[in-house]
């Protein structure tokens, strides 16, 4: 928590660098884009100006609720934004924060020392861009009420009542005239809250959702803070120290926290946060915790004697195994990189290392049995390392380097990947009948024979042997792990289609599995899809019908009548005929596709982890707890 500034805090910190750009005419310009994206990004930025009052010392309580009618409230026991008259505006502050583009009460040094808010546009670009907004302020015992359409006001704030609270409450319905949709996302707006939760510890912050037959709540508040966070990160894995390292330091260039663990997967997680906001891109706190890092790991082994006097450990074997997060707050954070998530201050760099080389260096001094089992861990990532460079080597003159596609891949005529998409298919058999079936000016077919390697359970020295992953490197063409280069993908589309039976669910796992660990990148951009095989044919009166559900076929022959209908149930791709392939599940006209996403980095590695990983006990734990979700079960 930061530390607790003055309460003066009124009209007078609210300044005004400009008017209100039109918003609504643009609004890409804003909030990055008019779809879900962008509608929960209006969320986010109420959230934000919430979580600056708690910063600042003066809030412990943040409410956000999705209402039956569709619109978002959100609210906090802070301050209350100021209802006093600014003195240049001649309106009231509120008003000015509502209708004023970058007018806020971060500009100054007074209104708020530490803030997420990079420019002040949060309330008057969501304003601008709901169908109607209201705002209540309560603050010195009175309620203050405002209501806007289309980011004008009604009226001006008027005193509508008494109160004994303080805090401020935005009631906003998004505008269907300029959002894709409308409609939030409980499960999107989980993921940001119990983020921010774990930021900022000892802060509840209470989700609930009123719309009806989806009613539910849930608060997250987490005194341990990131503490909590790196523990239930590792919650389905093997930990090496007794308790996770925690760092919690006030320092001249602003606050450090760190949370650090080893588990014994083969991967590293570390998440790297300024000012609440996730520096996807990394940047100067990361630097300085990964050099600060090694270079303690690498002293107390020396010292030690645990390795060779001429011997140093390299920071990805150090790495190996690794989670962490890293957060930082500051008073002027400096953001750069391609989507401005990569914190530039070199300032924090040295902070980050300093206080991560002398909590380290304690921490190996003070527990010598998990320090040796560390520089043990780290050593045998080391020779893995090396036997992996190897294998990459060959790989790179075999696979990587070759210039040849791989021979049962039947490729497709067009030459821009934009327009081209591969399906990865089960067996030859399958395999035949999609070659003769597809469209072959941009769909390109690769036979996969049986089960690929289990990837969660291989270091990447076993992954470059196996002959149907080598397959998919050479057909992407994009690399693998440090080598994957998503600007050589050859194929727009990544598509997936297995049997609608438990092989071909396992085979469809195991190849997110490996797109997961080592081709993360075709997720986060998108480019994996599943496809969507029909699971029945209906004949009748030599009409066919195609059903993907149990539903929709009972649904079907109550319209059609079961009287005279046949029924055919798929069991493998290979009972269709081409043309019946081609029509159900690859004419971009008629397929159901689904894509792949990967919005909660963390849920996934977790569900990676039980499902593929080395405990047998996870997974029967998983079955347990699911299984009243299973209604057939197809074996």
């Amino acid at each position: 928590m930061a530390k607790k500034i003055t309460n003066d805090y009124n009209e007078e910190q609210i300044q005004v660098l400009e008017g209100l750009a039109p918003v609504r005419k643009r609004p890409g310009m804003y909030i990055g884009s008019t779809d879900v994206k962008g509608l929960h990004h209006l969320a986010v930025e109420i959230v934000d100006n919430s979580i600056d009052e708690a910063l600042a010392g003066f809030c412990r309580n943040i409410y956000v609720i999705i209402n039956a009618d569709g619109s978002l409230t959100v609210g906090d026991d802070g301050r209350g934004i100021p209802c006093g008259i600014h003195k240049q505006e001649k309106i009231s502050a509120v008003q000015v924060c509502l209708t004023k583009l970058h007018a806020g009460g971060k500009f100054g040094s007074k209104g708020y020392r530490i803030s997420g808010g990079l420019h002040g546009v949060g309330l008057s670009v969501v304003n601008a861009l709901s169908k109607w907004l209201t705002v209540t302020v309560h603050q010195d015992g009175k309620e203050h009420y405002q209501r806007y359409q289309r980011g004008n006001p009604d009226d001006i704030l008027k005193v509508v009542g008494k109160t004994d609270k303080t805090g401020t409450i935005i009631t906003f319905m998004p505008d269907e005239t300029i959002f894709e949709t409308t409609e939030f996302e409980y499960e999107r707006l989980k993921i940001r809250l119990r983020e921010v939760a774990y930021l900022n510890k000892g802060i509840s912050i209470a989700l609930k959702d009123n719309r009806d037959s989806r009613e539910r709540q849930e608060t997250f508040c987490y005194e341990g803070g990131l503490k909590e966070f790196v523990d239930n990160l590792n919650r389905t894995k093997d930990v090496l120290f007794p308790e996770t390292l925690y760092i919690d330091k006030s320092v001249k260039e602003g606050e450090v926290e760190i949370a650090l663990q080893f588990n014994d997967s083969y991967n590293e997680v570390i998440y790297a946060y300024a000012n609440n906001i996730n520096t996807e891109e990394g940047g100067a706190h990361l630097e300085g915790f990964k050099t600060a890092l090694a270079k303690s790991i690498n002293d107390y082994a020396k010292k030690q004697n645990l390795v060779k006097d001429d011997e140093k450990l390299q920071g990805e074997d150090i790495r190996e195994g690794l989670t962490a997060v890293i957060s930082v707050k500051l008073e002027e954070p400096q953001f750069e990189g391609q989507t401005k998530t990569k914190l530039g201050n070199s300032s924090m760099r040295v902070a980050v290392s300093r206080v991560t080389t002398e909590c380290l260096s304690t921490f190996l001094e003070e527990n010598p049995k998990e320090a040796k089992d560390l520089i043990l861990k780290c050593l045998s990532a080391q020779n893995a390392r090396e036997a992996a460079r190897r294998a990459r080597e060959i790989a790179r003159k075999s696979v990587l380097g070759s210039t040849s596609l791989p021979g049962k891949l039947h490729d497709c005529t067009e030459h821009d990947p934009a327009h081209c998409e591969i399906y990865l298919v089960e067996g030859d058999s399958a395999g035949g009948t999609a070659k003769q079936g597809r469209d072959r000016r941009f769909q390109a077919i690769l036979p996969l024979r049986g089960k690929i390697l289990n990837v969660e359970k291989a270091r990447l020295g076993r992954v470059l042997e196996n002959e149907e992953i080598k397959s998919m490197i050479t057909a992407f063409g994009c690399g693998v792990d440090q080598d994957f280069d998503i600007k050589k993908l050859r194929y727009d589309k990544i598509i997936c289609m297995t049997d609608a039976d438990v092989d071909g669910s396992h085979i469809r796992i195991l190849l997110l599995t490996l797109f997961f660990r080592y081709m993360k990148p075709l997720l986060e951009e998108g480019h994996v899809y599943i496809a969507q095989p029909p699971l029945y044919r209906i004949s009748r009166n030599k009409q066919d019908y195609y059903v993907f559900s149990d539903e929709e076929l009972n649904d079907k022959l109550n319209q059609l009548g079961r009287k005279g209908c046949d029924i055919q149930r798929y069991k493998g791709l290979g009972e269709m005929s081409n043309e019946q392939l081609w029509h159900t599940t690859m004419n971009p006209e008629t397929r159901i596709m689904l894509q792949v996403t990967m919005e909660d980095a963390y849920e996934a590695d977790e569900i990676f982890t039980v499902l593929m990983g080395q405990k047998p006990e996870l997974r029967r734990q998983f079955i347990v707890d699911n299984a009243k979700l299973v209604k057939e079960l197809d074996v």
